[in-house]
């Protein structure tokens, strides 16, 4: 990456890259504005642009739009609430809410929780993002069942008048990570079946792939879950986490299966493996990711279907058990040959 050469997330999509003087003159167009996330050499991750001096200050008073002041902490949409995550590889995660605080989270993935707290079950994330009424609420609630998810979520409310605990579990060995929106630009694209809950506020929608290939044969489908929010978010991931930080142009190809969570800067798409005896008897699957930044990448190292075709093969005249493309229409496909 050359010096002075400048990255930009426009419309959830990386551009670039751009000259200084570039994105100046954008700024003051209002092509962008103070809060598009920027990238350059020397930078270790994604910043506002209002944040970047020699960007805001060069465009002087040629804004297009005065820059709107700083939010109190207070003022945040979602609500704060701490936490731990407890254990190695069978984790959970207990989080402490203030009164009148709540956590959002997949209907089934409660432990336990204390004295003082309500649940509540909902239709949608319970952000407030969607539309009010109950159209709103269906349509909100309708995004999840594209994502293999259910139309309900719980929320649990500390409605005493002291501090109340709520713990979640993680569905099968892995590893919980914590994921705060706010130091990540706001938005995390993550594999459909890896949300375990969240502050409220958090909303938690869909992304569609633009691309046909990694709809077909991405693994995840045409659609994966979208987070959005200024809070904290718990992902689950089978096995070993690994987190990296690709630099803008530079390429990873994983299997599809191991991808868990990417920030919206990393483009995603997919390549066919080379050579016909490798596609067909390498038993690494057809198809893997190409991953190219800049921006955080999660993977994880055992993916939980691949560790169910292991236990399938394992089970005494069990048959149709074999390696596919994790949730692609190709796996469907294989699924329906089966007779499944």
């Amino acid at each position: 990456m050359a010096a002075g050469e400048w990255y930009l997330v426009v419309n959830g999509a990386q551009a670039g890259p751009f000259s200084q003087d570039d994105v100046v003159a954008r700024l003051r167009a209002g092509q962008v504005d103070r809060a598009t996330l920027v990238f350059t050499a020397g930078m270790s991750q994604w910043t506002p642009l209002g944040q970047v001096p020699e960007l805001a200050g060069a465009a002087g008073s040629g804004f297009a739009t005065p820059p709107p002041p700083p939010p109190p902490v207070s003022g945040l949409r979602a609500h704060e609430i701490a936490y731990k995550i407890v254990g190695e590889d069978l984790q959970f995660v207990e989080v402490e809410l203030d009164p009148r605080e709540s956590v959002v989270a997949e209907a089934g993935a409660m432990m336990y929780m204390t004295p003082g707290i309500e649940m509540e079950t909902i239709f949608g994330d319970g952000s407030g993002t969607q539309k009010a009424g109950i159209m709103g609420a269906l349509l909100g609630a309708g995004k999840r069942l594209l994502t293999g998810e259910s139309l309900f979520m719980t929320v649990f409310t500390n409605t005493g008048g002291g501090l109340a605990h709520a713990a979640f579990a993680a569905p099968y060995p892995g590893r919980i990570l914590a994921m705060d929106l706010k130091q990540l630009g706001g938005e995390l694209i993550c594999q459909k079946d890896s949300f375990l809950c969240a502050a409220k506020g958090i909303s938690i929608g869909i992304a569609f792939q633009r691309k046909i290939g990694v709809g077909l044969f991405g693994g995840e489908g045409f659609i994966m879950q979208r987070l959005q929010g200024d809070g904290l978010a718990f992902v689950h991931a089978g096995g070993m986490l690994h987190q990296l930080q690709l630099k803008p142009g530079e390429t990873l190809r994983v299997d599809t299966g191991c991808l868990v969570a990417l920030q919206p800067s990393v483009t995603y798409d997919i390549q066919m493996v080379r050579g016909v005896k490798t596609a067909l008897f390498g038993g690494e699957g057809l198809f893997f990711a190409t991953l190219t930044g800049p921006g955080h990448v999660w993977l994880q190292s055992l993916p939980f279907s691949r560790l169910a075709d292991r236990i399938a093969k394992a089970i005494p005249g069990v048959t149709g058990a074999g390696r596919r493309e994790e949730g692609s229409v190709l796996g469907g496909l294989g699924n329906l040959l089966d007779g499944d």
